[in-house]
């Protein structure tokens, strides 16, 4: 997004903030919060950055090739999110593992593609599919996986109010469908 673009966003969410501060009933000019609609503007902005982003670009611009074939996993990969149900976060981990065929990516390249899709508006169980899909159609590995495991203020703060919960999801494909190739994948998990 160029510059002009970002502004005319900002401006559009200020006014969209403005208006939702006198819904609930507050006044938009007492002191604390005058700069309020532009700092919520700036970090919606930054909390979706992910839209504008490419994760297969991101991909394929550390590609390298090379014969190593045994699985590259990088894990405890700190995320944050908004829930498009409430537009309120979720955050957590998220692991990844892949068996390189031919390519392997800079490992910076995997959280990456991690942040991309985690700054939109999501739902884990997308936001995982996603990641895995992204690694499997770019570098084209013997298989994926990746775990994901979250809080949900949406869970914790409204609704059922389960401050303890966490969710977690999973998907994979290729090599990973072996139950004992997924096994190794995650008795490495547990061993941080």
């Amino acid at each position: 997004m160029n510059s002009k673009e970002r502004k005319q966003r900002i401006e559009g969410l200020k006014e969209c903030c403005g208006r939702m501060l006198e819904l609930i009933g507050e006044d938009k000019e007492r002191e604390g919060l005058l700069k309020t609609p532009e700092r919520v503007a700036r970090a919606i902005l930054d909390t979706t950055a992910g839209y504008d982003e490419d994760p297969e670009a991101i991909l394929r611009g550390a590609m390298f090739k090379e014969d190593y074939s045994q699985m590259v996993i990088v894990k405890d990969i700190d995320f944050y999110s908004l829930c498009e149900h409430h537009i309120l976060p979720f955050f957590g981990k998220v692991h990844v593992a892949y068996i390189p065929n031919g390519y392997i990516t800079g490992l910076s390249k995997i959280a990456r593609v991690v942040e991309v899709y985690s700054r939109r508006l999501q739902v884990q169980e997308r936001m995982t599919l996603q990641i895995k899909e992204c690694i499997q159609k770019t570098l084209n590995p013997l298989g994926v996986m990746v775990v994901v495991e979250a809080q949900h203020l949406c869970m914790q703060m409204r609704g059922v109010k389960k401050q303890n919960s966490v969710t977690t999801t999973s998907d994979f494909c290729g090599a990973f469908n072996q139950a004992k190739t997924r096994e190794e994948f995650m008795n490495l998990l547990r061993n941080r």
